[in-house]
């Protein structure tokens, strides 16, 4: 159903200029009442505030979910900033208060999603509000995290076999997963799902790399962050031993000096072993040996620099989750034939990162790998959720057929640069491949 304004636009003339400024207020306010009236009687599942009011805000959008912590009804916060995200709860009161002072003066959108409805405050460049309302769709991916959580822990659908990761784990504790109680916490819900996924692909990678539940393994996680993926990795490998004693060396690399102290910390508490995390990134941390190389999120040429970093290693698995792609837009010349498509910007920008991330993959076609590019599972407050899967293919790989099938890939890759107008590839230039 589209949605329907709740009041009508008062009138622009500047007869009625204070009268609309009165109805501005008015708009928002009602939009805060209906926050106030849907956290006390449970309707409420999330809030969202989007599209800063300054350019370059660091904080770029800030989510809240109701939530219960030690019999106190509190909203539970996550700030997203470009480079990290801020989880902080407060009781209602503190909450509701919060989310006024950041309306209209931190950003201009406001939604507000309810079990039956959505609420959607906007305000203009010249400080006007409107307020919408539509109904919550039935299959609305909005509804209470903790909702979402059960829906995927099995409790309706008998999945619990599908879990990788258990909700016991120490270290979800020490990473703000779950409670001393190892409960969840709803606003991790939506991590929570990115983590089991995340260690389900990989279990999928290292069969088809014939990799044994026993076997020593050397892995680089690049751009770590807080290490989420990167202990669940640990803690499903160090299980499916079940016992048995397994070489792991486990890093995580990452530039920011407080998350590196802070996983560290947690596995010193946790008492792990085989898991360390190191400062640095793909350029300046030159692991001795590598099985499997993970890049999550490297920006633009960052990924093909962690690409390289697998293959010259001879990894067995290589995964990576591209983010940006602005070598290869500039580069971009518009075929007569795609012009009338690829004259609107957005359709440019998703056609560079196609042929980028095309690229990338035929690239390790061509160097052994067998290479799939597909849609991981929408990861939290983000919309970069393709990823790149490549395991190294079994036999030589000097033989005549081989030598073929390398030739064929590197002829298409030839032939989808000159289509496009692309002189140079990061990766392609790093491997050292012919134009």
């Amino acid at each position: 159903m589209s949605p329907e304004s709740i009041e009508p636009a008062a009138d622009s003339s500047p007869l009625n200029a204070g009268a609309g400024s009165l109805a501005d207020l008015a708009r928002r306010e009602r939009f805060l009442q209906a926050l106030a009236q849907g956290v006390a009687d449970g309707s409420v599942s999330r809030v969202l505030l989007a599209k800063p009011t300054a350019r370059g805000d660091d904080l770029e959008r800030v989510t809240a979910r109701p939530l219960v912590l030690r019999g106190e009804r509190c909203l539970s916060f996550v700030f997203k900033h470009r480079t990290r995200d801020i989880t902080k709860n407060e009781p209602v009161d503190a909450a509701l208060a919060t989310i006024a002072d950041l309306i209209g003066t931190r950003f201009a959108h406001a939604h507000l999603f309810t079990r039956d409805a959505e609420l959607q405050l906007m305000m203009s460049r010249k400080g006007r509000y409107t307020l919408h309302r539509a109904r919550a769709a039935i299959d609305d991916a909005t509804r209470p995290a903790v909702e979402a959580a059960s829906d995927d822990d099995g409790a309706r659908h008998d999945r619990q076999k599908h879990r990788f990761v258990s909700l016991d784990a120490p270290f979800l504790v020490e990473l703000g997963v779950t409670t001393r109680g190892h409960e969840l916490v709803p606003a991790m819900a939506r991590k929570w799902k990115q983590i089991n996924k995340f260690v389900e692909v990989m279990a999928h990678a290292l069969e088809s790399a014939g990799v044994g539940p026993t076997a020593p393994l050397n892995i680089v996680d690049f751009g770590a962050g807080k290490g989420y993926l990167t202990f669940a990795l640990h803690d499903w490998l160090r299980r499916q031993a079940n016992g048995a004693p397994r070489a792991l060396d486990i890093v995580g690399v990452e530039l920011r000096p407080d998350l590196v102290k802070l996983c560290n910390d947690a596995i010193a508490t946790c008492g792990l072993q085989g898991l360390r995390f190191e400062a640095g990134d793909v350029g300046s941390f030159v692991p001795q040996r590598l099985d499997v190389m993970i890049a999550l999120h490297a920006c633009d040429t960052a990924t093909d620099h962690a690409l390289h970093t697998g293959i010259r290693a001879g990894a067995s698995i290589i995964m990576c989750s591209p983010c940006c792609h602005k070598q290869i837009r500039p580069q971009m010349q518009m075929p007569s034939l795609l012009r009338p498509m690829l004259q609107h910007g957005v359709h440019l920008g998703q056609q560079a990162e196609m042929v980028t991330d095309g690229l990338r993959a035929l690239l390790l076609e061509a160097n052994g790998y067998d290479a799939q590019v597909f849609e991981f599972v929408a990861l939290e407050h983000t919309s970069k959720n393709k990823m790149i899967l490549a395991v190294r293919r079994h036999g030589r790989q000097d033989t005549p057929q081989a030598g073929r099938r390398r030739a064929d890939v590197l002829a298409q890759i030839a032939e989808l640069k000159q289509f496009y107008g692309i002189r140079e590839h990061c990766l392609e230039t790093l491997l050292g491949e012919p134009a």
